[in-house]
């Protein structure tokens, strides 16, 4: 019996993570749930998975919640803020964590999972992307096992071959792998005219054609800074240099990603665009578990294509690619620039192509550091935030 705690409950992984979960009783128990103010939802949550503790992130949802709870007969304790959560991450009576706050409010608790050792089912690449070397280091040092949920990432890892039950990193020649190939679907907007971007409204860049997302991750995708975060997190997950990781458009979505080696092979994962599938895996590696997804059915998809990206129509994969290149604390302020420039375009402050613009101005104005603490890197992170702020406030949409 594995005991779980869900960091991001109520999100779309969250959720997808329970379903799995309520699939298989008598292999996995929820230790803990976590959400930020959605509180109608985690109580339901609570109430069914009858966790010991949930956090939520204030004092005032926290009150909410523990009144729901005491209302329906739940005894789980309630605690709100960050020390919370690295508390529910650790915690001894732990075995794995599925990290999926999205966003720069996911790393503390998800390098708190990776200190205490335990086993990571990684959906929150902003983890890898604002401070990778300190990230990998916690897990070497402590043991912990790490598996990644992004369908991309978790497609290489079974595409990879393992030695001794580890990965081996991309610039190991024992590897054999010539290059990382990450699928991308392309978004709403592959075939559009970018000339008509700049009109591009929020209900728009989240349709995404193949994916239910958030609302956040759903306008990465759309202008693919998304898969620019996915480049900079295969990175520190397969040890791959930036030029031994390609992105592929596959408006499919059916192959979520290839590796391929020296000898001419290519291989490739596949399966229908739900993310069940990889946390299934991962939550019931090394063996295989039902997920609730239907199988893939190749008749019916007829065709699969693929093409190169366009960088003009997607700035964002050439900025993310400019970050790995030049290290240190640049995907931390790629990333902080790229979360304050999204929710300023879902505010109708800034129009769809002023986020790459706010995301380079904030990049090339600032000092890349080097990523030698949580707390540098959390700096950076800060001004990069401020400096966007900054510039956004004197744009107009």
């Amino acid at each position: 019996m594995q005991r779980i705690t869900v960091l991001g409950a109520t999100g779309s992984i969250g959720v997808s993570t329970l379903d799995v979960v309520a699939r298989h009783p008598e292999r996995y128990s929820v230790y803990a749930l976590s959400a930020h103010s959605r509180v109608d939802e985690l109580a339901a949550q609570c109430v069914q998975f009858r966790p010991a503790r949930a956090v939520v992130g204030s004092a005032a949802a926290a009150d909410q919640l523990a009144a729901l709870l005491r209302a329906a007969g739940v005894k789980t304790e309630v605690e709100w803020g960050e020390q919370a959560l690295c508390s529910i991450a650790s915690a001894s009576e732990v075995d794995s964590v599925m990290a999926a706050i999205v966003g720069a409010a996911g790393l503390a608790p998800t390098l708190a999972a990776a200190r205490a050792g335990k086993k990571i089912l990684l959906a929150n690449k902003e983890a890898l992307v604002m401070s990778g070397q300190l990230f990998m280091d916690a897990v070497h040092e402590s043991g912990a096992v790490l598996l990644p949920i992004d369908s991309e990432h978790n497609a290489i890892f079974q595409s990879m071959p393992q030695f001794g039950g580890r990965v081996p990193a991309v610039r190991d020649d024992a590897a054999g792998v010539a290059k990382i190939l990450l699928t991308a679907s392309g978004g709403p907007f592959l075939t559009r005219d970018v000339a008509t971007l700049d009109a591009v409204t929020p209900a728009q860049a989240c349709k995404h054609p193949n994916w239910s997302m958030g609302r956040k991750i759903s306008v990465d995708s759309a202008t693919m800074m998304n898969k620019g975060l996915e480049v900079i997190e295969a990175h520190w997950l397969f040890g791959a240099p930036a030029d031994r990781i390609e992105v592929v458009i596959h408006p499919q979505s059916v192959i979520h990603s290839m590796v391929s080696y020296v000898d001419g092979s290519v291989l490739a994962q596949l399966g229908n665009p739900d993310m069940r599938t990889p946390i299934a895996h991962a939550l019931a590696y090394p063996e295989r578990i039902a997920s609730g997804v239907a199988q893939l059915d190749l008749t019916q998809i007829a065709t699969l294509q693929f093409e190169k990206p366009d960088f003009a129509r997607f700035p964002c994969l050439a900025l993310a690619f400019d970050a790995l290149r030049a290290g240190g604390t640049a995907p931390a302020l790629l990333n902080a620039a790229n979360e304050v420039a999204v929710q300023a375009f879902l505010d109708l402050k800034i129009g769809f192509r002023q986020i790459d613009r706010v995301i380079a101005q904030v990049v090339q104005q600032l000092p890349h550091g080097a990523a030698h603490s949580i707390d540098a890197v959390l700096a950076q992170d800060a001004a990069a935030r401020a400096a966007a702020d900054t510039i956004i406030a004197g744009l107009a949409p």
